[in-house]
């Protein structure tokens, strides 16, 4: 399979390293372009794909096409492409932007899938929402759901889950890495290093994740395990509960999702 990629920003570069990494597909299968030269070509060279010296190369040399462009820019890179994608799969991972309107824009014969990953499948940990057109046969559904899966994992939803979807998953490794950072500061509050205390904040908080996805209990039911009567988790759990801790995390998903919708 030949992809290509039309924009190559921050997660077009996440996930055209992590299909490489996976061995998903091979560097030289791989072609992008975007309006800067000066960073695309350099990121070709130092990740051996192909780089084009335009879309519409892009397209001509590629089964699949990924746009990886801003919204404002997608309508007028598929006025662009339009007559040179009969033939090809276009997959986009353009925020806000309906399958409705791609079929409007490129063509409603051209079998299209809507990608949301987060930026995570750069290291094959990410987690990606997918919906496709009726013109995506079940085979190349199938083989696309594959190729994000060597990504991570990949959850089928329809389009008017993708807001709450992108708050959940695109949004909160921000949140996460905030946590992290926030448990990081504390420690050197304490007398660790910056980097000692980071370093522990992650690993905790990557083996309670393990732990939650790989176990049949509840989130609830773990926090009990490790919460004994009177103990030390149970008045810190009190504690941040006291200053907010949940509606924080509720109030802060509230205004992605209500951010989301404004740009959508």
């Amino acid at each position: 399979m030949k992809i290509g990629f039309i924009g190559v920003g921050a997660m077009a570069r996440a996930i055209i390293k992590g299909l490489l990494a996976s061995e998903a597909v091979s560097a030289e299968d791989v072609s992008i372009h975007s309006a800067h030269k000066g960073r695309y070509s350099k990121f070709a060279q130092d990740n051996s794909v192909v780089a084009c010296e335009s879309n519409i190369q892009v397209v001509q040399q590629s089964d699949v096409v990924v746009l990886a462009v801003t919204p404002d820019q997608a309508e007028l890179v598929l006025q662009e492409i339009r007559d040179e994608l009969t033939t090809k799969t276009l997959i986009s991972i353009v925020g806000g932007m309906s399958i409705n309107r791609l079929e409007e824009l490129a063509g409603y014969n051209l079998p299209i899938l809507r990608a949301l990953p987060n930026i995570n499948v750069e290291i094959m940990a990410g987690m990606t929402a997918l919906a496709a057109n009726d013109q995506l046969i079940e085979t190349s559904r199938k083989q696309l759901g594959e190729l994000f899966q060597s990504l991570g994992e990949i959850s089928w939803q329809p389009e008017t889950s993708f807001g709450i979807f992108s708050a959940l998953a695109g949004s909160s490794p921000a949140y996460v890495d905030f946590f992290i950072d926030s448990l990081s500061r504390v420690g050197v509050k304490y007398g660790l290093t910056k980097d000692a205390a980071t370093k522990i904040a992650a690993q905790a908080v990557q083996g309670s994740a393990k732990m939650v996805l790989q176990s049949s209990q509840t989130p609830f039911e773990l926090i009990d395990q490790v919460s004994s009567p009177g103990g030390s988790t149970v008045a810190g759990l009190l504690a941040m509960e006291e200053a907010g801790f949940m509606t924080a995390v509720v109030k802060g998903i509230d205004a992605t999702v209500k951010k989301d919708s404004q740009v959508d």
